[in-house]
């Protein structure tokens, strides 16, 4: 079964650190561009980060900019965001995402919006305490 399966969530505190994984089941990652999105209570869902495999770009929101890291590994056939020095205001369900490569823009994966993703994961709350 095509599925992304999410794992590491949790309750943190301020300026603590936390790794989200994503791990593909039936599909290849290799060809596919992925990101990270979350929504807040109440808020809009955010696209954070995002890499294409194709040419190796990657962008990240300015919210997370220089706290938060994307990656993939092609032999767990799984991707990644490892957050640092994590606020209040990162307190949201995290979920990823993936495209086929294809599919991205000129510009990037940055001018992918979530409706432009074929496969997600199920979300996983991270909590951030002040």
């Amino acid at each position: 079964q095509v599925q992304l399966v999410e794992s590491g969530g949790g309750l943190v505190q301020a300026g603590d650190s936390l790794r989200l994984s994503c791990a593909a089941s039936d599909f290849s990652l290799e060809h596919y561009a992925v990101g990270w999105f979350r929504q807040a209570p109440g808020k809009e869902r955010e696209g954070i980060s995002c890499s294409s495999r194709s040419d190796g770009r990657t962008y990240y929101a300015d919210s997370v900019q220089g706290r938060f890291s994307i990656s993939v590994d092609n032999t767990n056939n799984s991707l990644y965001l490892q957050m640092t020095n994590l606020k209040p205001d990162d307190t949201a369900v995290y979920s990823c995402s993936a495209t086929p490569d294809y599919l991205m823009p000129p510009a990037g994966c940055s001018d992918l919006g979530w409706y432009d993703y074929t496969f997600w994961g199920q979300g996983t709350q991270v909590t951030v305490s002040s």
